[in-house]
């Protein structure tokens, strides 16, 4: 099923392409695949990005927060780099071109959820406690790609490298990842040594 992409907000869009128009900001890139691209470089695919903060037991869905965007920027044959933006108070700003495996990952994953038998709107969601990051694959297509209640329906696709003990590319609903999320950040409990 084609995936229901949100459209960026226009100044986190225009954003990019100031700094993908700046020779000052590319050369400053770190990332080799955008400073060696021949041909024109164009921002696609916009996802929100999603930050889920402090995983805690709980009867109530976790939240998250709206962080920024993330446009995949390609030379005309792919993907070649990515960019993101942030919100500042004086609204949507450029922050940083990048590459790594994400870049591969989230263009591998977003391939899977095409194929899946149901629609979409693809978000990223960032869990920093676990210094993971998966695609975010939205039931409610109606939903304002602010909001950022998760749906115990939803699907999570842990993006590699994912943490030990979770499974990079396999769908997850909400429901079943984050009790496994959850338990790896309770502490053990600490074994009394005998005397």
């Amino acid at each position: 099923m084609p995936l229901h992409v949100p459209p960026a907000p226009a100044p986190a869009l225009r954003s990019v392409l100031a700094a993908l128009g700046s020779p000052t900001a590319v050369r400053a890139a770190r990332t080799p695949a955008l400073r060696s691209a021949q041909g024109p470089l164009t921002p696609e695919l916009p996802l929100p990005v999603h930050v889920l903060d402090r995983i805690t037991p709980s009867a109530r869905a976790p939240r998250s927060r709206l962080a920024g965007w993330r446009f995949l920027i390609s030379d005309g044959e792919g993907a070649v780099a990515a960019a993101d933006t942030m919100l500042t108070p004086d609204g949507w700003a450029f922050s940083h071109f990048f590459e790594g495996p994400y870049l591969a990952s989230t263009q591998r994953a977003l391939r899977q959820a095409e194929a899946l038998t149901m629609d979409f709107e693809p978000r990223l969601l960032s869990v920093p406690e676990l210094y993971m990051l998966t695609l975010w694959l939205r039931r409610d297509l109606t939903a304002d790609p602010a909001s950022g209640a998760l749906d115990p329906a939803d699907l999570l696709v842990p993006l590699a490298p994912a943490p030990p003990g979770i499974c990079a590319h396999r769908p997850h609903r909400v429901s079943e990842l984050l009790p496994v999320m959850t338990l790896r950040l309770t502490p053990a409990p600490l074994l009394s040594q005998p005397v």
